[in-house]
């Protein structure tokens, strides 16, 4: 008998252990699902700083992201801006004018469909979303030329979807800006 019992001690010892990590596993489950519901409500009330948002089929008509705004130019800080539109299939302006070793602010949208803004040989690369403006700030190196292809599949004239970053000696920058409001290649 005494084996018996001492079978049937382990065996109930065993299922005890198995509950007890079982009801902590389904703790845990529960906790997760509790933060990720927290958190979903509260982003979905309370959008992260730093996101602003744009009317996509407005945006042509008036704001900063009117055709006669596009390209780059100063603000009141005298900071250089670059305004650029993203449309299928083509950024507007095909041609982006900036001065070297200047910190850039890059405003960006698209007026459709998800589109991607990289220049490469550089670290700038981001995405613009309909409905979302894309702010960074870049500083460009070294004059030359530089191609910026669109890098998110946005329709069957994606391949064709590329522009050219121009970087120009800041003296040259600023005479070009004196002459014009906004600057672009063309």
């Amino acid at each position: 008998m005494s084996e018996q019992s001492e079978a049937r001690s382990s065996a109930e010892v065993a299922a005890h252990v198995e509950l007890h990590w079982t009801m902590a596993v389904g703790v845990i489950v529960v906790l997760l699902l509790a933060i990720i519901t927290f958190t979903t409500i509260h982003w979905s009330t309370m959008p992260p700083s730093r996101v602003e948002v744009v009317d996509p089929a407005t945006l042509h008509q008036s704001g900063e992201f009117v055709e006669s705004n596009l390209g780059t130019g100063v603000d009141q800080r005298n900071r250089v801006v670059v305004h650029l539109l993203a449309e299928q299939y083509s950024f507007n302006p095909r041609c982006l004018v900036v001065p070297e070793g200047v910190s850039v602010t890059v405003r960006a949208t698209s007026a459709d469909v998800v589109h991607g803004f990289q220049i490469l040989g550089t670290n700038v690369n981001t995405m613009l979303i309909p409905g979302y403006v894309s702010t960074f700030v870049m500083t460009l190196n070294g004059v030359g030329e530089r191609a910026m292809p669109c890098h998110e599949f946005c329709g069957v004239g994606h391949a064709a979807m590329w522009a050219t970053v121009r970087v120009v000696p800041r003296t040259e920058f600023e005479t070009l800006i004196r002459e014009k409001r906004r600057v672009s290649c063309g």
